[in-house]
Order: structure tokens, then C-alpha cells, then sequence
């Protein structure tokens, strides 16, 4: 059976979703980020996987359901990070991120079925920015991601190509949009109204503008937020924290 990766950042203010500051405050946006990590790794659980894993950056929380393996990020770009999280693996992978709280085992049931690799040697979860939310390899080689250029709003392409260009047969899971703004977080949760991410976004909206306080970010907050396949907080908006 397949290993399935979730790549994510521990999720503390001024370290994710800061592009959803403002209106949110840090601390804020950090909630949203626990809850769509947590409905993300829910979701694992519910898929059939010989291994469900945590490539994390920093250190579990509450947030962290029993039942999936953590292993540390290694150093890097994001093209490293995820290049290293499939060298770990010795048969199929496929890998997301945590910035897609609508996440669901139907959604990933075509790669993860008993027919996924019959017919494809990859697979590809594009996201509505440009960036890709999943990526599956049968034969997971670090070298068909490592230099893929990340942050960009052709990132899904240039990962594509990458696969095809070597004769991969690649096919396509379902487009997500990741979480990167509040618009998106609007959107998301309208799409997944039962999960932990838009009874926390509800919660924020019943509380009012006032208990954001000024919800500014904070100095050296970074540049945004994979792998569509990513709490990697990498780039301006293009792999769902994970790009």
C-alpha cells in the first residue's frame, strides 16, 4: 500500500497564514492553522495507507490524532523539504498539505485505491492559485522535485512537466483551493461548513472585528504561507503550505 505524507509547520503566530494578517491577528490566524491541519490529518486517518505521516517543522501539539508517525523536515528550500520527505519512503507516496481543510478520502481515492498505479506513475492535486495541492509518485524520486521552482503561480505546471518530461504517465486529482487569504478561508469553509476549520473561522466571525485587535503582522513574519502540499511558510500563495 501506499505511504501518505502530510507536510506541515507547527502552527504558531507569526510563523503561518500570515497572509490572513490582517484581519486576523496572529494568534487567529494560527487557530485557523491548528484546525486546518487537524481536519487535514483526520482526513488521513481516514484513507487507506500503510503509513500515515507528519513531515513537520518544530513539534506536535493537541492538534496531533493518534495513529500518525511524525518525522522531522529537513533543511532547505521547499523543493528540498519535499524532495527529502519522499526519499524516506521505499514504495508509493503521495503527499499534501495542510492548507486544505475540505480535504476527504474520496478525494484522494484515486490515488490511493488499488488501481492507482495500473494506469499512472504519478499523480497531481492542482490548486486553483496555480500551485498543486498533492503529488504521488509509485516510485518516489527525490530528483523529479528537488529545483522545481516553488512559489510561483506556475508551479503546478513546472512540477507536471517535470513528471511528464521524464515519460510518467500522470494523473489528475480533483482542484482545491488552499487557504491563503481570508477570502479563501471564506470560500473553504463554505465548502467544508462540518469541519474543525469553519467552526473555528464561525467562531472568529461571532466575535467581531473588535477582538482582533489590531492584527498586524508582526516584524520578519515571513513571506506567506505546499505542496498545497503545506504551514510552510515559503511563498507568497502557490503550493497549499506546501508550495
Amino acid at each position: 500500500m501506499t505511504t501518505l505524507l502530510v507536510i506541515a509547520k507547527e502552527p504558531l503566530p507569526g510563523r503561518v497564514k500570515t497572509r490572513l494578517t490582517p484581519p486576523y491577528s496572529p494568534a487567529q490566524a494560527a487557530r485557523l492553522a491548528a484546525a486546518a491541519l487537524a481536519d487535514t490529518l483526520h482526513a488521513v486517518l481516514r484513507c487507506p495507507a500503510e503509513r500515515r505521516v507528519l513531515v513537520l517543522e518544530g513539534r506536535p501539539g493537541d492538534w496531533l490524532p493518534p495513529g500518525i508517525e511524525v518525522v522531522p523536515q529537513s533543511e532547505g528550500g521547499l523543493d528540498e523539504r519535499l524532495a527529502a520527505a519522499f526519499e524516506g519512503c521505499a514504495g508509493p507516496a503521495v503527499l499534501v498539505g495542510m492548507d486544505t481543510p475540505q480535504l476527504t478520502s474520496d478525494l484522494l481515492a484515486p490515488a490511493l485505491g488499488p488501481g492507482a498505479w495500473r494506469d499512472h506513475d504519478a499523480w497531481l492535486g492542482p490548486a486553483v492559485d496555480g500551485g498543486f495541492w498533492a503529488l504521488g509518485m509509485a516510485r518516489p524520486d527525490p530528483a523529479l522535485v528537488r529545483g522545481v521552482p516553488m512559489s510561483t503561480p506556475a508551479t503546478g505546471a513546472a512540477q507536471r512537466e517535470r513528471l511528464t518530461s521524464t515519460g510518467l504517465s500522470v494523473g489528475d486529482l480533483p482542484m482545491l483551493r488552499d487557504v491563503d487569504t481570508a477570502h479563501d478561508a471564506q470560500l473553504v469553509a463554505a465548502a467544508a461548513p462540518s469541519s474543525g476549520f469553519a467552526a473555528v473561522l464561525a467562531e472568529l466571525a461571532a466575535a467581531g472585528p473588535a477582538s482582533r485587535g489590531a492584527g498586524r503582522r508582526p516584524a520578519g513574519g515571513g513571506r506567506g504561507e505546499l505542496v498545497s502540499l503545506a504551514g510552510v511558510d515559503v511563498r507568497p500563495a502557490h503550493v497549499a503550505e506546501m508550495r
